[in-house]
């Protein structure tokens, strides 16, 4: 009897050979003691973690409308201009008209629309901005400026 505990013998293959175990708790596995570091996420990171996509995920979610808009002006300004129309009435009635048919464009109006000629080119451009409301009083403003190519 070794400290107090019990010598425990197994037999292997060979019958004449007999091997004594000590049942200690040095003996144990490392996971039976307890000094096995899990791995994986604990319950704040993971809340951290949730809130940080959810934030982003709401901030793009809020966003894409308004980027989806300004892609809809651009290409409607460009389609004006490269029409040929020279007169600021022409244009923008054919920009009320685009407006009328893309539902899409909410922010700005024909009247918004400065034109200019550089050359013998007609160029139009247009800027505006856009409150997104993300929660109570928090908004983002977002300022769209662009020009007919």
């Amino acid at each position: 009897m070794v400290g107090g505990l019990q010598p425990q013998t197994s037999v292997y293959s060979d019958t004449t050979m007999h091997i004594t175990h000590l049942i200690a708790p040095s003996n144990l596995p490392a996971m039976a003691r307890g000094r096995v570091r899990q791995g994986g996420m604990g319950l704040f990171s993971l809340m951290f973690w949730l809130v940080l996509i959810g934030g982003a995920t709401l901030i793009v979610l809020k966003v894409f409308p308004t980027v989806n808009e300004y892609l809809t002006i651009q290409k409607a300004v460009d389609k004006i201009a490269a029409s040929g129309m020279s007169t600021l009435p022409e244009i923008r009635n054919a920009f009320e008209a685009t407006k009328a048919i893309e539902y899409s464009i909410t922010s700005i109006s024909g009247k918004d629309l400065i034109v200019t000629k550089e050359g013998d080119k007609t160029v139009i451009r247009y800027a505006y901005n856009v409150e997104i409301e993300l929660f109570k009083p928090a908004f983002l403003l977002m300022k769209y400026e662009g020009r007919s190519k």
